[in-house]
């Protein structure tokens, strides 16, 4: 059984388990959700490399990397099956807007369908950091890798998106992962606690633009 947030060191099957969870090839739909980007684009708030990685480090630092961290951390702590539920409530009424939560919730239900099936276990209803939580520590997954996995695997996604977006190259995309990819430990760090007491988000450009994108007349992202 698990019973901290790390563990000295992570086994082969735990580290391909989660590899394997967090993979663009997991069917979650990952790439159809810009969480806002291709709004903030459209309104020229990200023209460049340099804007599209001020733009995630502000996803991260103070928005939805930092609470999506946290909701997996008090998921994984989670007693029961009931507490579990109620931390997925708080993990919905947190969500700043309607695409916001649309983007939770479907990833969340795509996740939850695929691993009941191949691992079992009940998801079903579960937005998606909370589901991932849960899953991860049924399998018996270390807290500390579920989380920087996760936040990689989210940031990734959006440097992609914003690859399509604005004029970012496949290097230049690269190299804003690898900078913003050093911050991920210390962000799983300062959310292993698990406490959503704690929670807060002062990313309100990214909530303005997921808004916004609700309304967007041309799009090719879901949100």
């Amino acid at each position: 059984m698990v019973t901290d947030a790390h563990m000295a060191t992570a086994t082969d099957a735990q580290i391909l388990t989660l590899a394997q969870w967090l993979s663009p090839a997991y069917p979650i739909g990952a790439f159809a959700y810009s969480h806002g980007l291709e709004a903030a684009a459209d309104q020229r708030w990200v023209t460049d490399a340099t804007s599209l990685e001020a733009w995630l480090d502000d996803v991260l630092e103070h928005g939805a990397g930092r609470s999506d961290a946290l909701f997996i951390a008090a998921a994984w702590r989670a007693c029961d099956a009931r507490a579990l539920r109620e931390i997925d409530k708080t993990a919905r009424a947190f969500a700043a807007g309607k695409e916001r939560l649309l983007e939770t919730d479907q990833q969340g239900a795509a996740f939850a369908q695929v691993t009941e099936t191949i691992w079992g276990g009940d998801l079903s209803g579960l937005t998606y950091p909370v589901g991932l939580g849960g899953a991860s520590r049924r399998a018996n997954l270390p807290l500390h890798l579920t989380q920087t996995l996760y936040l990689q695997a989210f940031l990734s996604n959006l440097v992609a998106a914003g690859q399509r977006l604005v004029p970012v190259g496949q290097t230049a995309g690269q190299q804003i992962l690898h900078r913003l990819t050093k911050r991920l430990p210390g962000i799983a760090e300062a959310t292993a606690h698990g406490d959503i007491s704690r929670l807060s988000s002062t990313a309100f450009l990214g909530d303005i633009a997921s808004m916004k994108h609700e309304t967007q007349y041309s799009r090719i992202f879901r949100t």
